[in-house]
């Protein structure tokens, strides 16, 4: 059965991988490791229907230690991390498997110092004491409640400065979103939504909330459309992530994007850094030194962009999979932040496919998941693609003059994502064959 500690949160199938006990033991074992006896944690959860019972055991397992947990309710995950900061608590967690399917449980856990915790920062010792189901016990623990949501819509709210009115649709996907809207949008003027699956339902009844997959952005990109509307957004389960469609129904990528926020933040401060994960497309670390700016390339993963960013003092960081981090919203991701900026964005131009256009200079296969019985031997085989530049930052990736290409096994599920990009289509086509070749043996 397949491990749900991951490398920089707890993913599982619920109750098969992850349950109740497992949750409890966690709670126990987060507050062993971080030593957090005595001191305040947040705790929040999104709208999976497996939220409610694993929050609950993961408190009781925190409170057993003697934490004083506070709990915020029902947020999204950029919530959370805005109420840790905000109650100025030792850290907490999210309950949440972000965008993973329906069945799937999950939490997030951040340590005092708002550090996060994945693979060498801490998952390993706190997996070890969980499943050595060693409870600690310690007196003076107990559970408050605080109400953070209305505080984070006035702070988001700020950033909203268009030139021009705006009409835009959002697809919630049944994820939290949605309620977080609900506080937000009658603090915004200018902006008219059009509102589709704002309802928070964990069993996500009309396609899963991942934006990353096109075939979920179908219902939205004939809405835009329908509509006559200025851009379209999409986020994720637990809210951390944005995609966008543009005027003409056609689906942004999230690394086109990534280059857009680089823009912004390169003209408020010039010459700064700038953080890109290592699947985005060639245009952004090119367009980002075009600008004057120093473009850092990252490895997948929060925990690890974090820390990248963080190092660096970059001004921002985006990543493929529409995850956006910023400095100034404590070097962390939010869907909404994001979602705000880059409306002002768009109202400074005639459209967002005319912003979009001169980045698509390349052409990416987008990933691809495969589903094999040995990655490591996959992996060693692109290695030795003759006359390839190969770098291990994040799995493999291999570069050539005019393609290149990424395979990493996945931290959230049994698979090896490919991301491949050439300088035209019949390259990227005749490459993605080769690649498949290889991977399937």
């Amino acid at each position: 059965m397949p491990d749900p500690f991951k490398a920089y949160d707890i993913r599982g199938l619920y109750p098969q991988e992850l349950n109740e006990a497992l949750a409890y033991q966690t709670g126990n074992a987060t507050a062993v490791h971080l030593k957090l006896a005595g001191k305040r944690y947040t705790v929040g959860r999104d709208m999976r229907v497996s939220g409610p019972a694993l929050k609950e055991a993961f408190i009781k397992g925190l409170v057993d230690a003697g934490v004083h947990v506070v709990d915020v309710g029902m947020l999204s995950t950029p919530a959370v991390t805005f109420a840790m900061h905000m109650l100025d608590t030792a850290g907490g967690a999210q309950i949440t498997a972000s965008h993973n399917p329906a069945p799937y449980g999950g939490i997030k856990i951040t340590a005092p110092g708002f550090k996060p915790v994945g693979a060498g920062t801490g998952m390993e010792e706190i997996e070890a004491l969980a499943r050595s189901a060693k409870i600690t016990k310690v007196a003076g623990g107990r559970i408050d409640e605080a109400v953070t949501i209305d505080a984070y819509a006035v702070y988001l709210a700020k950033l909203y400065q268009p030139k021009r009115p705006l009409k835009v649709v959002i697809d919630g996907g049944n994820g939290i979103i949605g309620t977080m809207l609900q506080h937000l949008l009658p603090k915004i003027p200018n902006l008219t939504v059009i509102a589709m699956y704002f309802d928070p339902d964990g069993r996500f009844p009309v396609h899963e909330a991942n934006p990353l997959k096109a075939e979920n952005l179908k219902w939205l990109c004939a809405r835009v459309k329908a509509e006559k509307a200025d851009f379209g957004a999409a986020f994720d389960g637990d809210g951390d992530r944005c995609a966008l469609v543009d005027e003409n129904g056609g689906i942004v990528t999230c690394d086109l994007t990534t280059a857009l926020l680089a823009k912004y933040y390169l003209a408020r401060e010039p010459g700064a850094t700038i953080a890109y994960d290592l699947r985005s497309s060639k245009v952004v670390p090119e367009f980002i030194t075009q600008l004057g700016g120093t473009p850092v390339e990252t490895r997948v993963g929060h925990s690890f962009i974090k820390a990248t960013m963080k190092e660096h003092h970059a001004a921002f960081a985006g990543e493929l999979s529409g995850h956006y981090y910023f400095r100034d919203f404590y070097g962390a991701d939010s869907g909404l932040y994001a979602f705000l900026l880059l409306a002002n964005i768009v109202s400074e131009a005639p459209n967002l496919s005319s912003l979009i256009k001169p980045l698509e200079k390349y052409f990416h296969t987008g990933e691809i998941n495969f589903k094999v019985a040995d990655p490591d031997a996959v992996m060693d085989k692109l290695r030795k693609l003759p006359g390839a530049k190969v770098a291990e930052l994040d799995g493999v990736t291999v570069r050539f003059a005019d393609w290149w290409c990424n395979l990493r096994a996945s931290n959230t599920e049994p698979v090896v994502r490919l991301n491949l990009e050439a300088d035209n289509a019949a390259l990227r086509d005749a490459k993605l064959a080769e690649i498949k070749k290889l991977i399937s043996g």
